[in-house]
C-alpha cells in the first residue's frame, strides 16, 4: 500500500486517540491514495495519487 501522494506528498499524519474517560493511545491518520494511470512526461505510467489532487485537476489521467 502506498503511503504518500506522489503528487503533493500528502502522508501520514500521527496523533493521540482520545476515548470517553480521556485515556490517550497512539493512532494515524492516512490520507485517502489511489492508484491511477496518468500522464508523466509524455508517456502514460501508474502512481499513487490522492483523491484531493485528482479532484482538483494536479493529475492528467490516461485514458
Amino acid at each position: 500500500m502506498a503511503r504518500h501522494c506522489e503528487v503533493c506528498g500528502k502522508g501520514m499524519i500521527s496523533g493521540n486517540k482520545v476515548s470517553h474517560s480521556m485515556r490517550h493511545s497512539r493512532r494515524v491518520w492516512r490520507p485517502n491514495i489511489r492508484t491511477v494511470r496518468a500522464i508523466v512526461n509524455g508517456s502514460s505510467k501508474r502512481i499513487h495519487v490522492c483523491t484531493r489532487c485528482l479532484r482538483s485537476g494536479k493529475v492528467e489521467r490516461a485514458i
